[in-house]
């Protein structure tokens, strides 16, 4: 995932109560799309009772719009949900869906695809990722990541640029939250030789990488120039969540765009890849050997 955040168009989006609406819309979407094809209720006729098109109740069924409460109220009347304790629980998440993340103090620096993007990394239970140019966000030191941004930035005013390194250090603190995610990183070799803000900086956010290697959730494992690597893949992650609802994502970052895709096909392409990379790479023992000589080597 590219460390330097642009704008966006999405092909399938997607929050709980702790990590904002994101997720929370997507599992109420789907909830609210599997009563209507329990009823016999096209979108159309969903959309005419609740004085809707049918694009809108094919954008809430896919967790890309907020949620009236009236709405879903009227929605559950027509599906044949009349059990209070049922509706309630469903009204719940509506209300849920709606909150806002941590992140919305932070909602002027950020467009909305990327704000997506930080709801679902807040709610995933396995992120798995492949970087060729940058120490992936979450595992960035406070140093390494103000550098990268200033460079990323280079007309924003002083104060912007440490608003979007607290940002991001929010974010980093996922890594040692009570319930962190599964985190499995793959970066080439060329991200560990590139220097934002000198040998300094690069040598002090390679310890505090070797330092993350050690918790039991964190794994890294180094792609080095000798062994190669996939021709024609560029960074991406792959979101996994303990919802049985979601779908696995895959997130594809660009300069001026993103997209999460959650196609069988998609999905399936992205992590053969990811699978290969971590057979050709070196072991996660052999990453902290590869990472303890290049610190020596400062």
């Amino acid at each position: 995932m590219s460390s330097i955040p642009a704008e966006h168009s999405v092909d399938r989006v997607v929050g709980s109560e702790d990590s904002g609406p994101t997720v929370m819309r997507m599992v109420l979407g789907s909830q609210l799309r599997r009563l209507r094809i329990a009823a016999g209720v096209t979108r159309g006729a969903a959309g005419y009772e609740i004085r809707c098109s049918h694009t809108k109740i094919s954008r809430m069924e896919l967790g890309q719009v907020s949620f009236k409460r009236r709405d879903v109220a009227d929605l559950l009347g027509l599906y044949g949900v009349s059990d209070d304790t049922e509706r309630e629980a469903i009204l719940a998440l509506a209300a849920q869906a709606n909150a806002h993340g941590w992140w919305h103090g932070f909602a002027d620096l950020m467009p909305g695809w990327f704000e997506v993007y930080v709801g679902l990394e807040e709610a995933a239970s396995v992120i798995r990722c492949y970087e060729a140019q940058f120490i992936p966000g979450l595992l960035q030191s406070e140093d390494y990541a103000r550098a990268v941004i200033h460079d990323g930035y280079p007309l924003a005013t002083a104060e912007e640029i440490e608003r979007r390194v607290r940002l991001r250090m929010n974010r980093a603190r996922l890594v040692h939250s009570a319930e962190p995610p599964r985190i499995w990183a793959v970066l080439d070799e060329a991200a560990l030789r590139r220097q934002p803000g000198g040998a300094g900086v690069m040598r002090a956010q390679l310890t505090h990488l070797l330092q993350l290697c050690q918790l039991p959730h964190v794994t890294v494992q180094v792609a080095p120039f000798a062994r190669g690597g996939p021709a024609a893949a560029g960074p991406f992650t792959i979101l996994r969540f303990a919802e049985p609802a979601l779908p696995d994502i895959v997130y594809l970052e660009q300069l001026t765009g993103a997209a999460y895709l959650d196609k069988r096909e998609d999905l399936d392409a992205y992590t053969t890849v990811v699978d290969q990379l971590c057979v050709q790479a070196l072991s996660p023992s052999e990453t902290v050997g590869f990472l303890t000589r290049l610190v020596e080597g400062y």
